[in-house]
């Protein structure tokens, strides 16, 4: 099928991305970033998806040492949560054979999902999965350390409850630390990008690219929305493929791009 929108560095289909994965080789996709359905909290011009196929066939495409970013939420039904991030991150790991590499936490920096019975609402997990071990791993160092300049010193515990010396003992104390696995980043709203009913920053796709691929690899987003994982993997020099079944939201990104570009 001809791509919906394509450019030197991307190709987005509009269709069901299990379409676009049946076409794409085995082990060709270096990174993917993206955002499934989230149950019941969004409607997506009607459309639900199929989670079990679609990560059985995330892993097929993803190479050796390749990783699967999935950002999502839960919903509350009858007063419960569903669990189904969860259930959806054991089914990558057991099911489907990815290492679940770590379970990171976006901060949303501003309420949502108001709820007079419990606290706000104001993260969503990151599962990072990977294909074996990561080949690629970038950490972003731009946490401030409240200790910079101190010797390090002192003792840590080994297993059996004994003490040793820091392996680091004696070294100084860098300016900047590598962060830790919680993100507060804000969710600006502005833009076309905000007629999809369910955003992410570009700075969260833009950070997860730079931290689990390299320049020339290939980025995958099977849910696009509104174009963000393939913005930021363009502007990275990332090649991108995606798929959105929804034409209303595949015009948002051939927008988008193409406004990017003229700018």
């Amino acid at each position: 099928m001809k791509p919906y929108y394509e450019d030197s560095a991307c190709k987005i289909y509009c269709e069901n991305c299990l379409e676009t994965m049946a076409n794409i080789p085995a082990g060709t996709i270096d990174l993917t970033v993206t955002s499934p359905p989230y149950g019941k909290l969004r409607d997506y011009n009607g459309y639900t998806f199929d989670f079990e196929p679609i990560a059985k066939k995330l892993y097929e495409i993803t190479k050796e040492g390749g990783v699967v970013v999935w950002v999502v939420n839960d919903s509350t039904v009858d007063g419960s949560e569903t669990g189904a991030p969860f259930r959806q991150a054991l089914y990558f790991k057991d099911e489907c054979g990815f290492n679940l590499h770590d379970t990171m936490i976006w901060i949303k920096e501003y309420l949502s999902f108001p709820d007079d019975k419990r606290y706000y609402n104001a993260f969503e997990y990151m599962f990072v999965f990977s294909k074996g071990a990561p080949k690629t791993i970038n950490l972003i160092a731009d946490r401030v350390n409240a200790a910079a300049g101190r010797v390090i010193n002192g003792s840590e515990r080994n297993r059996d409850g004994s003490f040793r010396k820091k392996a680091c003992e004696g070294n100084i104390i860098k300016s900047k630390g590598i962060r830790w696995n919680w993100w507060s980043i804000y969710n600006a709203k502005r833009g076309i990008h905000n007629k999809h009913p369910a955003t992410f920053p570009e700075k969260l796709a833009n950070d997860h690219i730079i931290s689990w691929s390299n320049a020339g690899d290939v980025v995958y987003d099977p849910f696009c929305g509104s174009g963000t994982t393939a913005l930021m993997a363009r502007e990275n020099g990332r090649y991108f493929v995606g798929s959105e079944i929804s034409e209303e939201y595949c015009d948002i990104i051939k927008l988008r791009m193409a406004q990017d570009i003229l700018l």
